[in-house]
């Protein structure tokens, strides 16, 4: 501290008379020095004092010198020292970072001062051109700064960086040197810039990528040991990742260039595993090289890349290096759940490889099938829930596109001449299915849907299952036994997995249809539960699955039952439920939140068991249905008004068809509009509070003005001048100046959406006068329909109507006569 000080003296040539100087005032005139001092020596000394100050009085050192320390570097950049001094000095400047020596001033901590400094900084482009030219410069004390400060740049302005650096000459070329260094520390933050700098930016992942960056980042990878390695290593796989995610060039560039082959030695786990443990940061190595895994063969990616690189990796024997980690004692649960993942995207719509995995045996005396062990621990509740999730979406992707794993797993549940007594996939779902716990249950009847998808053969094939329910009973069909456990349980979660279920068999497929309305009150629960009125905890999910089953009932309906035909079934619902309440209901279910999650991605994502409610395959059979029921029932219905279109003359249906046409041309108008005018709102109420925003900004760039005018005047203003950070005062009146420029334009949009408002209501009421038009219309076609009804009962009494035309005015004759 003593050498600080005597290094200020000389610097400033001793305190001056009276109060000490404040911070602000040290700061000005070490600028002063730096800038309108003729000695190097000098203003080496001055750029050295402002780097000791640069972290406590940060605003001032940014505001007052971040021009002179540019032009320090540009001007002075043979003395390799005050480069150096000026780099510490921007880097701390630029920082996001919340010093300790600046947290005495809490104004300071509460802006982000890293971000705005950054921000100035890079207005001019060619001053990151002047940085990136000192990454040529050897010397660790310029090298290392001039690292330290891009990356501090790219944290705080990361688009602003990456698009300049695509335009400077050789930019990326000199950053990509840099993995090539042999002093680890530049090394190192070298990586940590790049891991910044590829960040959703596809064309500096694509130059990264064949400026040999996989090469450099194994040979790092190698040197420091692989998954063994530091944090390094963890480093080197976060910016591999970065390359690769949704980048379907540098994934091929990653499997062409024999890039998986090098990932083998990751997956190599020592005979002493268990002796030796896995450390904190080994885990975190493990879990980025299997994310590395799964972004090859990601479900999200190209047909053909995945498949490619699925073969690559069981070619290169890294499918099977997974599927002995998979069956390893002593794995991490994280490690062993993110594994199982791994393996079923691996796995996932390759023949070869789901047959690879069929055969994979656990350790056990005798041994068992690996899919045996894992639908043990996905039935067990007291697994953790992540390792459940994980096995059941492994499951999912052996089935996925494999009609003979389908047929295998069914198959374990058909009777067997063989006499085995060893436990099969089949039982372990059956037993799942129907245990005590909902969420057993919820994952058993998914897993088994998945066995029927694409696949009638498999579904009329389950049909044959029979269960033996009492001891003496005769035994029930597994579908049967659905439907009553459907009755019996109270938990919501084990119903909607029950539901599924039935959605998947039952859809396009007749028998089982048959077999569901044959079970004694099955229907007459669907009714309920689809005229029920409560809406509580995601009970419209479960009335809107109920809607879907009997949907289907009357899709796949071939009539076999005699109390529940198409007909019937249709006339049920209509009467029962009604059909307005029945499509609202059946609309509830794409309408909700965990639909909307489930059908994003086929891998369950949930933090909780109590989000397992919906997965993905049922959505997609959802979407796919919902219409044709609607369309179903729709053909049963009547007009509202009691008019049947057959009772129409020709002329009379043609003129109810055109009117028909034109109300629904008018109500097509009259929902465009109302979109158009949701929109408007939303856009309206958008600009407003960008309005209210700007005037506040406005008005406290105002006050910190008249409050820097204030401290200036007297002669205040240690650590609070924060307008100083934002420029000068010509700077503060040109923000203003935009600032207010931006209101006027708001106060433009908002007249407009005045006038567009105007203009909606306008249409509004001419949308209304139209539907007025039509209703009047329909009331004089009943009017007529009524009084032509009355002249064929006169024409009858006269005698005037043929026989054939009497038979087919029965029915309104006999309405009439009522009257």
């Amino acid at each position: 501290m003593e050498y600080f000080k005597s290094g200020l003296k000389s610097v400033l040539g001793g305190p001056p008379p009276g109060n000490p100087p404040t911070g602000a005032e040290t700061v000005e005139k070490l600028v002063s020095r730096v800038s309108s001092s003729t000695l190097l020596e000098d203003r080496r000394d001055a750029c050295r004092a402002l780097k000791a100050l640069s972290k406590k009085y940060r605003i001032e050192v940014g505001a007052q010198g971040m021009d002179v320390l540019r032009q320090v570097l540009e001007l002075d950049r043979a003395d390799l020292e005050i480069v150096a001094y000026c780099l510490d000095t921007l880097c701390n400047v630029t920082s996001k970072e919340i010093f300790e020596e600046e947290r005495e001033n809490e104004l300071n901590t509460n802006i982000n001062v890293g971000e705005q400094f950054s921000e100035m900084f890079l207005k001019n482009p060619e001053n990151l051109s002047l940085v990136l030219g000192f990454l040529e410069e050897f010397d660790f004390r310029v090298r290392l700064p001039a690292l330290k400060l891009l990356i501090s740049l790219t944290i705080c302005q990361p688009k602003e960086v990456q698009e300049i650096i695509l335009v400077s000459p050789m930019g990326m070329s000199k950053l990509m040197d840099l993995l090539s260094e042999h002093r680890d520390v530049i090394r190192n933050d070298a990586v940590l810039l790049l891991i910044h700098l590829t960040k959703a930016n596809a064309n500096i992942q694509k130059i990264v990528a064949f400026e040999n960056a996989f090469d450099k980042l194994f040979h790092i990878i190698t040197d420091e040991g692989f998954t063994d390695g530091g944090i390094v290593v963890e480093d080197c796989l976060l910016l591999m990742l970065n390359l690769l995610h949704n980048n379907t060039s540098n994934i091929n560039f990653f499997q062409e260039g024999s890039y998986i082959q090098k990932l083998a030695p990751m997956f190599v786990l020592p005979e002493n595993i268990e002796e030796v443990g896995w450390s904190p940061q080994k885990v975190s190595n493990f879990h980025c090289v299997l994310h590395l895994v799964r972004t090859l063969v990601s479900p999200n990616n190209p047909a053909q890349i995945i498949t490619s690189c699925q073969k690559t990796l069981r070619n290169t024997n890294l499918l099977e290096a997974l599927c002995n980690i998979l069956m390893a004692s002593g794995v991490p649960a994280d490690i062993l759940t993110e594994t199982i993942n791994t393996v079923g995207e691996v796995i996932r719509g390759n023949l070869t490889n789901q047959e690879y995995f069929a055969n994979v045996l656990a350790p056990a005396n005798p041994p068992r099938p690996a899919l045996v062990v894992l639908i043990m621990s996905m039935v067990n509740e007291k697994q953790p829930f992540a390792l459940r999730c994980a096995v059941l979406y492994c499951f999912q992707c052996f089935l996925y596109k494999n009609e003979i794993g389908q047929e295998l797993v069914v198959q374990t549940l058909l009777p067997s001449s063989a006499g085995t007594t060893a436990v099969t996939t089949g039982q372990l779902l059956c037993s799942g299915l129907f245990s005590t716990d909902p969420l057993s249950n919820w994952f058993a009847a998914v897993a088994l849907s998945h066995c029927l998808i694409e696949n009638p053969a498999q579904k009329e094939q389950l049909l044959r299952v029979l269960l033996a329910t009492n001891l003496g009973a005769q035994p029930v069909t597994l579908l049967s036994q659905c439907a009553i456990y459907l009755q019996q349980t109270s938990k919501l979660q084990a119903k909607l997995g029950i539901l599924m279920l039935l959605s998947m068999w039952m859809a396009h497929c007749a028998q089982a249809v048959k077999i569901f309305l044959n079970v004694p009150g099955a229907m007459a629960f669907l009714t309920a539960q689809t005229s029920a009125t409560e809406f509580d905890n995601n009970a419209e999910l479960l009335q809107g699955l109920c809607a879907f089953i009997m949907g289907l009932c009357v899709l796949f309906n071939d009539n076999s039952v005699q109390n529940y035909s198409k007909e019937n079934l249709s006339q049920l619902i209509e009467k029962r439920v009604g059909l307005e309440t029945y499509c609202k209901k059946l609309s509830e279910i794409s309408k909700h939140e965990f639909y909307s999650k489930a059908a994003k991605q086929p891998q369950i994502k949930a933090k909780h068991s109590s989000e397992l409610l919906l997965e993905f395959e049922f959505c997609k059979l959802f979407k796919a249905m919902e219409s044709m029921i609607v369309q179903a029932l729709g053909v049963q219905r009547d007009l509202s008004n009691g008019i049947s279109e057959l009772s129409l003359s020709e002329h009379e249906n043609a003129l109810l068809l055109q009117y028909k046409d034109l109300i629904r041309d008018q109500d097509k108008k009259l929902q465009d509009w109302q979109k158009k005018y949701t929109l408007l709102q939303i856009d309206y109420e958008q600009l407003k509070v960008q309005l209210e925003e700007v005037q506040q900004t406005n008005t406290q760039l105002q006050d910190q003005n008249t409050l820097l005018k204030a401290q200036l005047s007297t002669g205040a203003g240690q650590g609070v001048q924060i307008p100083a950070a934002l420029g000068s005062e010509a700077s503060e009146h040109k923000n203003n100046e935009a600032l207010i420029e931006r209101i006027q334009k708001l106060e433009l949009e908002n007249t407009r959406l005045q006038k567009v408002e105007e203009e909606l209501a306008e249409k509004s009421l001419e949308v209304e006068s139209y539907q007025k038009d039509q209703d009047d219309f329909l009331e004089l076609l009943v009017a007529q329909e009524s009084k032509l009804n009355k002249f064929k009962v006169r024409l009858r009494q006269l005698g005037a109507l043929a026989k054939e035309d009497d038979s087919s005015s029965d029915q309104s004759d006999h309405e009439n006569e009522l009257q």
